[in-house]
């Protein structure tokens, strides 16, 4: 369960920001040595128990840019936006 951060990530930072378990990291911590934001799956939680949606996402100003990976959430589909 978790989301994912496309190629289309502009490197602002507002996830980071506001992920609630730390679940994201930059281009410079990313560990498959990608130019992008990564997110841990093993951390990541999709907001469950702490927000209505993943808070990533509604942070996110890049429409499209944070979508499911494998998702837990109910409705969720994988490879779709988190958010609208």
């Amino acid at each position: 369960m978790a989301v994912k951060i496309t190629d289309i990530c502009i490197s602002c930072g507002a996830c980071i920001d506001e992920c609630p378990t730390e679940a994201i990291v930059d281009e410079d911590d990313n560990p498959t040595g990608e130019d992008i934001y990564y997110v841990y799956a093993d951390k990541c939680v999709e907001c469950i128990d702490h927000n209505d949606e993943p808070a990533c996402a509604e942070a996110c100003p890049t429409e499209g840019c944070i979508v499911w990976d494998a998702p837990k959430t109910d409705g969720a589909v994988d490879g779709e936006p988190c958010v609208e």
